[in-house]
C-alpha cells in the first residue's frame, strides 16, 4: 500500500528562544533523548555538552551484531553493549507518529533507504543522524566519553561530571550548572525469577543479547514476555527453531495453545517451575523439555554514575522521587531526567520534557516549589497504591501518555499533541492486537495519514517563510 509522497526535508536551524539566563548544562547520552535535549537546551540559550559513551550517536538504535559475554547481562564486570536492537527489528509505530514534531519522520527518498511506514532500525538511526545534522547537534557531543561520576561540586550548587575515554584512561572533570540524564533504559536486563532455575541444564539468554535466529535452529525455545520484542522475536526464532513456547503473564486463558498461522508457536501462562531434567512447567498445566529460555522481560533503570546522597533512588524500577517523571524535588531544576516513561510514543515526549527543562533552567518557566513538587509526587504514589499498581509500573503510561504530553505542552508553551497522532497510535495498537502478522503493511488510517502529511507540509511552509524573514 503506497504512502503519500514524502515531504522534502526542510533545512533551517531553528532560532534560539529568548532566554533570561544561560546555564552550562551537561547531557548524559546522545541517543534520541539526549539529542533532543541538546537541541532544546541550545534553543533556550544554554551552553551544552553531551557525553556519549560510544563513538557514534543513536543510542539503542545504533545496531551492532556484538553481544555481551554474559548472555543474561547479570555480570557487573561485563563489557556492556549499549544497543538491544535485533537484526530484524521494525518499528511497532508508523514513522509519522514516531517523529519529533519539529522534524517529521518522512521517507526521504535517498538511495537505499527504507521507505516503509514501519521501517527497520537502520532507517530510524538514519533519521536521527539527519536530525543531528539538520540542527548541528554533533558539534556538542563528546564521543567516546564514558561518564563515571555525576555528583555535587564542592560549592554544593553546581555539578561535577567525571568522564574517561571508553576503555579507561584520559580522565576529565568538568563543572556544570545542571545535568540532564538521557542514558536510556535498554541495556541493564531484568530477569524472570524461576523456581528450580539453579539446577535447570539448558541455556538462558536475555533479549538484550538476541540478534539473529540462526543459533536456535532445531531447538525448543521457551520465551518469557508479552511486549513487542517478545512478539517479534518469537516469530523470528520460529523460522529456525523446532518449537517456540511463549510464556505470558498477560495472555488470556482462551488464547492458550497454538498461535494461529504458526505450526510451531504455542502460547502459555507463566512458568510455574523448571527442573534438572530440562522440563519447563507452565501454570496452565502444560510442560515441555526445552533447550533455551529466552527472557524478553524488560530492563532496569540504571544510573551507576549518579551520586545524590539518596535524594534519587531506584527501587523496584521506580526512579524517585521525581516530579512528573523529570525533576527530583530537592535537586530541581539542576538535575533532571528525560525519557523514563515507557509504553509511550517516545520522541515527541522527549521533545516536550526537554522544552520544559530548558525553559525552567533559563527562568522563562516557573517551576513549582519543593513542597508543591513533593506533595504532587506523594499524591501520585498514593494513587498508584490505591489502584494496586506495583512500583515497577510507576513510569508506565500507555494511553495516559497524551494527558501527560499535553500537560508538558501547556507548561512549555507548546501546542498540544496533534489529534491525528493520538488516533494513529490508538488505531495501530488495536490492529497490532487483532492482526499482529500484517498490521505493519496493511493499514486502515489513510485519513489520519492525509492529516499528518498536510501538517508536515504546513510546517515546511512555515519554516520556509520564517527563513525569509531573517
Amino acid at each position: 500500500m503506497p504512502i503519500p509522497n514524502p515531504t522534502p526535508t526542510f533545512h533551517f536551524p531553528l532560532p534560539a528562544m529568548p532566554s533570561a539566563i544561560s546555564r552550562a548544562v551537561a547531557v548524559i547520552g546522545a541517543g534520541a533523548a539526549g539529542l533532543c535535549a541538546a537541541l532544546e537546551l541550545r534553543r533556550e540559550g544554554h551552553n551544552v555538552v553531551v557525553y556519549e559513551r560510544e563513538d557514534n550517536l543513536g543510542g539503542t538504535w545504533a545496531y551492532t551484531p556484538q553481544t555481551e559475554a554474559d548472555p543474561l547481562g547479570l555480570d557487573p564486570t561485563r563489557n556492556v553493549v549499549q544497543s538491544s536492537v535485533y537484526a530484524s527489528l521494525r518499528t511497532n509505530l508508523p514513522r509519522e507518529v514516531m517523529g519529533f514534531r519539529v522534524y517529521p519522520f518522512v521517507a526521504s527518498g535517498k538511495p537505499g533507504q527504507d521507505p516503509r511506514r514501519f521501517p527497520g532500525h537502520e532507517e530510524v538511526l538514519e533519521y536521527l543522524r539527519d536530525f543531528a545534522e539538520e540542527f548541528g547537534l554533533a558539534e556538542m557531543v563528546r564521543f567516546g566519553r564514558e561518564v563515571c561520576h555525576v555528583g555535587k561540586a564542592a560549592d554544593n550548587r553546581r555539578w561535577v561530571v567525571k568522564s574517561m575515554r571508553k576503555g579507561g584512561g584520559d580522565g576529565d572533570d568538568q563543572v556544570y550548572d545542571a545535568v540532564v540524564i538521557c542514558n536510556g533504559h535498554y541495556s541493564e536486563p531484568r530477569i524472570a525469577d524461576l523456581p528450580g532455575i539453579e539446577e535447570w541444564p539448558g541455556k538462558q539468554i536475555h533479549s538484550h543479547n538476541y540478534r539473529v535466529p540462526d543459533p536456535f535452529r532445531d531447538q525448543v525455545v521457551v520465551l518469557i514476555g508479552s511486549a513487542a520484542s517478545a512478539d517479534d522475536i518469537s516469530r523470528d526464532i520460529a523460522k529456525f527453531a523446532k518449537e517456540v513456547h511463549v510464556a505470558s503473564r498477560s495472555a488470556q486463558t482462551d488464547k492458550f495453545g497454538k498461535i494461529p498461522g504458526h505450526d510451531n508457536i504455542w502460547l502459555h501462562s507463566m512458568i510455574k517451575s523448571v527442573d534438572r531434567e530440562g522440563t519447563v512447567a507452565f501454570h496452565d498445566g502444560d510442560k515441555t523439555i526445552a533447550d533455551v529460555i529466552l527472557h524478553c522481560t524488560g530492563y532496569k533503570f540504571y544510573f551507576p554514575f549518579l551520586e545524590t546522597n539518596n535524594a534519587v533512588t531506584v527501587e523496584d524500577n521506580r526512579v524517585g522521587p521525581l516530579y512528573q517523571h523529570v525533576f527530583p524535588p530537592t535537586l530541581a531544576p539542576w538535575l533532571s531526567f528525560v525519557g523514563l516513561p515507557w509504553k509511550v510514543v517516545p520522541f515527541p515526549l522527549f521533545e516536550l520534557q526537554s522544552k520544559w527543562i530548558a525553559g525552567v533552567l533559563s527562568g522563562r518557566i516557573t517551576l513549582e516549589s519543593t513542597e508543591e513538587m513533593r506533595a504532587d509526587v506523594e499524591a501520585f504514589y498514593s494513587s498508584l497504591e490505591a489502584a494496586c499498581i506495583p512500583k515497577r509500573y510507576t513510569h508506565q503510561m500507555g494511553e495516559s501518555q497524551f494527558e501527560y504530553d499535553d500537560w508538558l505542552a501547556a507548561k512549555s508553551g507548546s501546542p498540544p499533541i496533534e489529534e491525528w497522532r493520538k488516533q494513529m497510535y490508538l488505531v495501530t495498537g488495536r490492529r497490532k492486537r487483532s492482526v499482529p502478522e500484517t498490521y505493519r503493511d496493511q493499514w486502515e488510517d489513510e485519513d489520519l495519514m492525509a492529516l499528518a502529511y498536510q501538517e508536515f507540509k504546513l510546517l515546511k511552509l512555515s519554516v520556509s517563510s520564517s527563513s525569509t524573514d531573517l
